[in-house]
This record gives structure tokens, sequence and C-alpha cells, in this order.
């Protein structure tokens, strides 16, 4: 992945937000774990799988800077998303974003950005969203579709040029 920064602007009320994907750093990874957390802490709660200490420690253990990028939003940490490279394509992963910038469209202007690049290589994405989660609704909108799922994860999969790009 290009991980050269890009610059888009987003509509909130009141004004535009910039923001851009930097390569993240191994110092990144406390800021990381830490949003992971915040961000699955209710629906981890809804699935009875919260654990305080495990949520960071799997961020921590699977934390890759090579493929992860930071989003920064007028300036400032607004989340990460991950995009590593697999035999038969890419996988996103650690697609987080602060809780104030949620429903916004900065997700789905990041995530575009990401799918027009995966899209040029014509190899398909794959994610895993949990159960219940509202960040389906986003994935699905982006051309996702259900491969698989069991009682806890939605293993969802998006051929090359799939779905909308312009939501």
């Amino acid at each position: 992945m290009d991980t050269s920064a890009w610059a888009d602007e987003i509509r909130r009320p009141g004004r535009p937000v910039e923001w851009a994907l930097r390569s993240a750093e191994p110092a990144d990874v406390e800021a990381i774990a830490e949003l992971r957390a915040t961000v699955m802490r209710r629906d981890l709660e809804r699935l009875g799988r919260f654990d305080e200490h495990r949520v960071r420690q799997r961020l921590r253990n699977s934390f890759s800077p090579q493929h992860t990028s930071v989003i920064v939003a007028d300036g400032a940490f607004a989340g990460c998303v991950t995009v590593r490279p697999a035999e038969d394509g890419r996988w996103l992963e650690h697609f987080y974003l602060t809780p104030a910038l949620q429903g916004r469209g900065l997700g789905s202007a990041v995530l575009r950005t990401l799918l027009e690049r995966i899209d040029a290589g014509g190899v398909p994405v794959r994610l895993n969203v949990l159960q219940g989660s509202p960040a389906r609704r986003l994935y699905e909108r982006h051309g996702f579709t259900v491969e698989d799922q069991d009682p806890i994860d939605v293993h969802m999969v998006r051929q090359p040029g799939a779905g909308a790009l312009g939501t």
C-alpha cells in the first residue's frame, strides 16, 4: 500500500475536516490499543466478550506498523486502519475512528480511498466485523457481502470494483 498522505474534506456541521493518512510508527501502538478498547467496548460487552486487558493486548500482539496507517483529522490523531497483504487479496483490519468523528463521513472517505487503491491491484479484500456492529452498514454500502458468520463475527468480502465507491 502506498502510505503517502492523502487529503480530502469531510463535511461536519459548521466546517470541513481536513484529513490525511500517515504511516504508523511503533510508538503509535498504545494510542491505537486505547482507541480499539474504546470503540469496541459496547459491541464486545453486548456479546459478553469484553475484557479490559485482552482488548488492548490483542491489538498489541497483531500490530503491524508497516501495514498500518494513522488517520489524522484537523492535525490530530483520529483513528487507524491496517491493510494487510494475503495470498488471496488484502485484509482490512483495525479500522477505528475516534467516537467524536464517527457518523460524519470520515470513515466512508477513508474506506473509499483505500478501496480505490486496492481495486487498482485487482484483488478482493476481506474483513471481520462483530455481530450487530453498526460498522457492518458502512462496509455493505461499499460493496462488502457476507461470506460466512458465527455467533461473534461476520466475515465479509468485497470483489474488485464492487459497490458504490461514491457513497
